[in-house]
């Protein structure tokens, strides 16, 4: 059954090791709530209470816009394979773009990726577990390749041309911050 703790412990650090998937909700105080599912290599757990992940350039840029708003962040891990678990983070996030010591600082994390857009650094508050009974078994086949694929034909200039045609605001008109210095 669920659990609340203060912290990520091994062993939920283990867990989300093992997980290729995971889903990020933000919102801000009016608007659309929203929720993304994130894959790659781009996350990782500093300690018990931070995380870090890697914001790949995507068709939009809701949760830099909902930070600006409001840094309240969860974190959301399912197991589809293995013991049934549902694992939350819940937490206070900030955003980091290129133009940022803390992106520079933190980068070295990830793999290089030429769509690396921002970093989120999350302090976690808030640790929680259920049962995921209902979380249906599924099996992991590969990475998909078409973003990745996609922002290395770009190149870092294509890259910069679409975060100014499509990732400056929200769906609902919020600024992202993205190009600002």
């Amino acid at each position: 059954m669920g659990k609340q703790l203060d912290s990520i412990t091994p062993e939920l650090m283990e867990f989300i090791s093992e997980q290729k998937l995971f889903f990020v909700g933000t919102a801000a105080a009016d608007g659309r709530v929203n929720v993304s599912p994130k894959g790659t290599d781009s996350f990782r757990v500093i300690d018990g209470n931070k995380i870090i992940w890697l914001n790949l350039t995507g068709s939009g840029n809701e949760t830099a816009a909902h930070l600006l708003k409001n840094t309240r962040m969860t974190i959301m891990f399912c197991a589809f394979e293995g013991k049934p678990m549902i694992l939350r983070l819940y937490g206070q996030a900030r955003i980091f773009h290129v133009r940022d010591q803390e992106f520079q600082d933190y980068i070295s994390y990830f793999p290089e990726n030429t769509g690396s857009r921002q970093i989120i650094e999350m302090s976690v508050d808030l640790v929680q577990t259920s049962c995921g009974f209902a979380v249906p078994f599924m099996d992991y086949k590969a990475e998909r390749e078409t973003l990745n694929s996609w922002s290395n034909k770009q190149g870092k200039e294509g890259i910069a041309q679409y975060w100014e045609n499509r990732n400056t605001k929200s769906i609902d008109g919020f600024e992202t911050n993205i190009l600002q210095d």
